[in-house]
């Protein structure tokens, strides 16, 4: 589906862009074939997510439906036919926590065969 010189945009959203979206960044830091970005749906969001980060990704994971609802409300336009995944990992990690790591390379290995 992509050429093999053109990695695979994935933006992973959570609330506050602190512990799940930024870990699950991390994750593909220098990957060969994914390339990640993350940012977070809240007013105080490290990275707060806009139209132009949606409209870069590929992919778009949230960790839970109520990021998929508001981005839908929001952005309409910027997903329109762009597939958003619901990963289901609740605020209840720090960052780089290893049962997080864990959780998100399950949670995405049936998203990302190259994972």
């Amino acid at each position: 589906m992509y050429p093999v010189d053109m990695p695979q945009q994935l933006l992973f959203i959570c609330s506050q862009n602190r512990w799940r979206s930024l870990t699950a960044e991390w994750l593909f830091e220098g990957h060969a074939v994914y390339q990640a970005r993350s940012a977070g749906t809240e007013p105080g969001a490290r990275v707060r997510v806009t139209a132009g980060h949606l409209g870069w990704a590929d992919v778009v994971f949230v960790m839970e439906r109520k990021h998929a609802d508001l981005l839908r409300q929001k952005f309409p336009e910027a997903l329109a036919g762009k597939p958003v995944v619901t990963l289901r990992i609740p605020d209840k990690f720090q960052f780089m926590d290893h049962i997080l790591q864990d959780l998100l390379r399950e949670r995405l290995r049936e998203h990302l065969p190259e994972l």
